[in-house]
């Protein structure tokens, strides 16, 4: 881990993991021995109603620990980076100046990258282009609009996912309307945090183990009344498989179940591996954090090994 820090700025534990790696509990734990505050850098846990697909942690789950940015959004509101990047701003502003240690907890490393890198000025969407690229990728596939990405755009083709159109479609948008690739805007706009952030990565040692655990969470969810869950969002009425909230790992899966797309068995296998995927992704994004130290989950003595790597100098 980095250990150049600058005294006169406060501290912050950015904890990242991929999904079902043990971040909530470790968190917990930290918060109740540093004297800090959990703000969630998650994108699916902004919304209410989405507790048992989200693995949204539980009032005695929290311990007592104030926690942000939870249950904040309705299902059919967006909430993008730059709200995040504010928001969470603004919280560790806020429990920094009572004497509180922020802690930032989750896995959507998108959030995370916000806040270490900035976000660029980005020009605003626009419908017609967005139309002819959403026309694209239904007639040509991902992969397909991913390799044009590539072509335009190779930094940012890098690093989104073929299997993420969204983001896709956003660089290629924004290149058709300025002739100049995404990367090139966030490579413009360094910002520099005003934290000395330790940071800390939780996962398995072995993969396999990890796609374990997905699978267990994801039987142990459908137990706790998950397909009930998005039944109830499903009937509402308003809401649709194009909203970031329904698009979330398991909720996607599950609203093609209710649309009839799949089985029981093959909406739970469907499932499954979407959110082995995205803990394949988040493991893409982790690797770039080489000044994150490591930890592994299920270890006895994580919060030993956290409390003797930043005790010293808060």
């Amino acid at each position: 881990m980095n250990t150049l820090k600058t005294k006169n700025l406060p501290p912050a534990i950015f904890l990242m993991g991929p999904t079902a790696s043990g971040k909530t509990a470790l968190a917990v734990q930290l918060a109740k021995e540093l004297n800090g505050e959990i703000i969630s850098v998650d994108s699916a846990l902004v919304f209410k109603g989405m507790n048992i697909g989200t693995a949204k942690p539980t009032l005695e789950e929290r311990g007592g620990i104030p926690h942000y940015l939870i249950d904040i959004l309705d299902p059919s509101e967006s909430f993008s980076t730059g709200q995040f990047r504010t928001q969470a701003l603004n919280l560790m502003a806020d429990i920094s100046a009572r004497g509180k240690l922020p802690i930032l907890v989750g896995g959507t490393m998108l959030y995370f990258n916000a806040l270490t890198q900035g976000l660029a000025e980005l020009p605003p969407a626009n419908s017609e282009i967005r139309a002819h690229l959403e026309m694209a990728l239904e007639r040509d596939g991902k992969k397909a609009l991913h390799r044009r990405l590539a072509a335009c755009d190779p930094q940012s083709a890098t690093r989104i996912h073929p299997n993420d159109p969204q983001r896709v479609q956003r660089a290629l948008e924004i290149f058709e309307l300025t002739g100049k690739p995404m990367s090139e805007f966030f490579a413009d706009n360094q910002q520099a945090l005003p934290y000395n952030i330790y940071k800390f990565v939780i996962a398995p040692q072995d993969r396999k183990v990890l796609h374990e655990i997905i699978a267990q969470r994801f039987y142990q969810m459908l137990e706790q009344g998950f397909l009930a869950e998005v039944e109830k969002l499903y009937l509402r009425g308003d809401l649709n498989d194009k909203m970031p909230a329904i698009r979330a790992v398991g909720y996607r899966e599950a609203w093609a179940y209710f649309q009839g797309e799949y089985d029981l068995e093959g909406m739970t296998e469907k499932a499954i591996i979407a959110t082995r995927q995205l803990a394949k992704r988040q493991f893409t994004w982790l690797r770039r954090e080489t000044d994150a130290h490591s930890l592994v989950t299920g270890d006895n003595d994580l919060l030993a090994q956290v409390l003797s790597k930043v005790k010293t100098v808060l």
